[in-house]
């Protein structure tokens, strides 16, 4: 899957440097470098929840952070201006180069991965034994392991499922209205045109440092209680965003750009490890194939241009609509209960691990 994936953002980056006209660009780049993506993405966010079943928010959380991270060069390339890569003489050529290092960066890395074998878990600690740590034994508690490991067409049939994908869909509509009309809301409120189109940066940037944190916090608080108050955050950060713009103050409108940024990334990370949590491990990367289509619907809407032209004629009633949207998720989120668990507090250990010597 990595090395596919590496080989297909290759060929979209090939695809917008030399495709003969712009229809053709678009296509090859959205299908075969989207798709590249999408299996370097998937493989990436789902595997560390594979190896690490009794603390999977914290290593599924920083795994994340690579994705926004990795968006802040290509942000900055993107700014209108004399360097932008828009207006850059050689830009098939820094295309052709910048795809060539991204493919061999991510098949280098994907090459040593390993899944770790069906129904794997970690020698310490024991998924027998009701931990004696107090702090051990609340994270057990918070995050219990699946009671057993849903098949993909299994889980597809309880309604948590479909819960899931409504409060995934909802956080990716509000993410993507924010990168969207951040910068018109800015140049609204009086700012310049590069640093309107600089302030989505701070957002990204923060998402990426503060993911790491937010999962290694939902295994101790719990992921149904990190992600209701992820999704909080998401929907008081657009009124936020709304009123900094309205009275035209950078840094408040950055700072509030950076929560929102943080708490659309979260509620990503919190439900990729709660669908394990959920469903198991053995076919986790399948669950989040079926959420995933909640995260892209968005950016296919909102990169359309009539959905963005209606966005930036009335970004007020766009970023109300965005924050009542967060708010209605985090009460969503309330209702996240993994199936075939009466007793939510009751600890089930992962049905027939497999010790040290079988991995």
């Amino acid at each position: 899957a990595m090395t596919g994936g590496a080989f297909g953002i290759l060929v979209g980056c090939l695809a917008l440097a030399f495709a003969p006209d712009l229809v053709v660009a678009c296509l090859v780049f959205g299908v075969v470098g989207g798709a590249g993506a999408g299996l370097v993405h998937a493989t990436c966010l789902t595997l560390p929840g594979k190896w690490y079943p009794e603390r999977r928010g914290g290593p599924t959380g920083f795994v994340a952070s690579g994705c926004a991270f990795g968006a802040v060069p290509f942000l900055l390339t993107a700014l209108p201006g004399p360097g932008s890569l828009l207006e850059r003489a050689d830009r098939p050529a820094v295309l052709t180069l910048t795809g060539a290092a991204v493919c061999l960066a991510v098949a280098a890395a994907g090459w040593p991965l390993r899944e770790p074998p069906k129904n794997w878990w970690p020698p310490h600690p024991d998924p027998l034994v009701v931990p004696a740590d107090p702090v051990a034994r609340r994270v057990r508690e918070k995050n219990p392991p699946a009671v057993r490991h849903y098949a993909p067409e299994e889980a597809a049939r309880t309604p948590v499922l479909w819960l899931m994908w409504l409060c995934l869909l909802g956080a990716a509509g509000v993410t993507v209205l924010d990168v969207c009309l951040l910068a018109p809301l800015a140049r609204e409120a009086g700012l310049g045109d590069s640093i309107a189109h600089s302030a989505t940066t701070p957002a990204v940037v923060a998402g990426g440092a503060g993911l790491g944190a937010v999962g290694a916090l939902s295994d101790r608080l719990g992921r149904r209680t990190t992600l209701t108050a992820a999704c909080l955050v998401l929907g008081t950060a657009q009124f936020g965003v709304l009123l900094t713009g309205r009275a035209g103050g950078l840094p408040l409108l950055v700072c509030c750009a950076a929560a929102a940024g943080l708490a659309g990334g979260a509620v990503l990370v919190l439900v990729t490890a709660m669908a394990a949590d959920h469903f198991g491990e053995n076919h986790s990367a399948s669950a989040y194939g079926l959420l995933a289509g909640a995260w892209l619907l968005p950016v296919l809407v909102g990169s359309g241009t009539t959905a963005a032209a209606a966005g930036v004629r009335d970004p007020h009633g766009a970023f109300l609509l965005a924050g009542c949207t967060g708010l209605a998720c985090a009460v969503l989120a309330l209702f996240l209960k993994a199936p075939g668990r009466p007793d939510a507090r009751r600890i089930v250990p992962n049905p027939h691990p497999l010790g040290e010597e079988m991995a």
